[in-house]
């Protein structure tokens, strides 16, 4: 089939730096990624949705969970920021 494809022109120069690496024709060269892109795509199934299972882990007694800034510095330190 005949065909016009327009090029951006890093892809054009990459096709034609392999052209002249492979020493296959362009239109061989273009086939061949448009063979390897079509099949990738084909080839990948959708990946599962990723599910987060919250668990309890429990309160370390004398700690204060209401005051978040407080409690990182009971832990970290007062030089935490």
């Amino acid at each position: 089939m005949r065909t016009t494809l327009t090029l951006d022109e890093d892809v054009a120069a990459k096709l034609e730096a392999d052209v002249r690496k492979s020493g296959r024709s362009f239109k061989e060269t273009v086939n061949y990624y448009l063979r390897l892109g079509l099949n990738a795509r084909r080839a990948t199934k959708p990946a599962k949705p990723f599910k987060v299972r919250a668990r309890n882990l429990g309160k370390r007694p004398g700690l204060n969970y209401d005051h978040v800034w407080g409690l990182i510095e009971q832990i970290e330190g007062p030089s935490h920021k």
